[in-house]
């Protein structure tokens, strides 16, 4: 596997990861035990995801999948800044979970017709996942944007608040170029129309409206990350640091 290669998959690897600790932090703590089970199994759906990204990237290097996931620096991490933004409500949380499923079940369904064997594998396998995923997180986009005044508020706020952070998804750098051209990976800006015809037909029957800004908070795939990060990661990998090597 290249360089650039590596590269991506460490930007898909990331971003699962990153979110699934996010999901985590809800364990015990969601507003329904419906939800809190939900929820956790979302986590735990990206969590696999990201053991086989991280995988996958750390093969051509010879280090493991927890090596990359608990001994990198923030600096190190690839993902998406929208996935790194706290938790907030529950409402901003599910908007954060929406805005990254509409992406990511497109990007995965264009991923499974890789040239690449091993990415259009694990594609194919998370796609299935993606698909219940976003499903989930657009019923709950609907009910909450067009249910009480209290949580059309509280959806609309989520919505401005994170709007900005869900265009980096859609910014190709030179690496994305590469790939693209080789049929590795869809070109970033291709998703984009998809993912606004989606979101757009959600976001109307939520009745929210989404800012007309076209702004794009951006940096997270090339190391430059949030405040948000740190304390996550502190947490995430304590157990690790503390005891480096430590087996059961």
């Amino acid at each position: 596997m290249t360089d650039d290669r590596c590269e991506y998959a460490l930007r898909l690897g990331d971003n699962a990861l990153i979110l699934s600790h996010r999901l985590s932090e809800w364990c015990g703590h969601a507003p329904a035990l419906e939800e809190d089970i939900a929820l956790t199994n979302v986590a735990l759906d990206l969590l696999g995801q990201a053991q086989l990204w991280l995988e996958l990237a750390g093969a051509r290097e010879g280090r493991s999948a927890d090596d990359l996931a608990y001994r990198r620096d923030a600096g190190a991490f690839r993902n998406a800044l929208l996935v790194e933004r706290p938790n907030g409500d529950y409402g901003h949380t599910l908007m954060r979970q929406y805005l990254f499923d509409a992406w990511h079940i497109e990007a995965l369904s264009a991923l499974s017709r890789s040239r690449d064997a091993g990415f259009a594998e694990i594609a194919a396998k998370a796609e299935k996942e993606a698909a219940y995923h976003v499903e989930r997180s657009a019923e709950l986009v609907v009910a909450l944007g067009d249910g009480t005044h209290e949580s059309h508020a509280r959806m609309q706020a989520a919505l401005d608040a994170l709007w900005p952070y869900a265009g980096e998804l859609f910014l190709g750098d030179a690496l994305d170029a590469r790939l693209a051209a080789e049929g590795v990976v869809p070109a970033a800006t291709s998703l984009r129309a998809a993912w606004d015809a989606s979101t757009g037909a959600v976001f109307a029957q939520a009745t929210l409206t989404p800012p007309a800004s076209a702004f794009a908070h951006k940096g997270g795939r090339a190391g430059r990350h949030s405040e948000a990060l740190g304390p996550l990661l502190a947490q995430m990998q304590f157990l690790q640091r503390a005891y480096p090597d430590a087996t059961w």
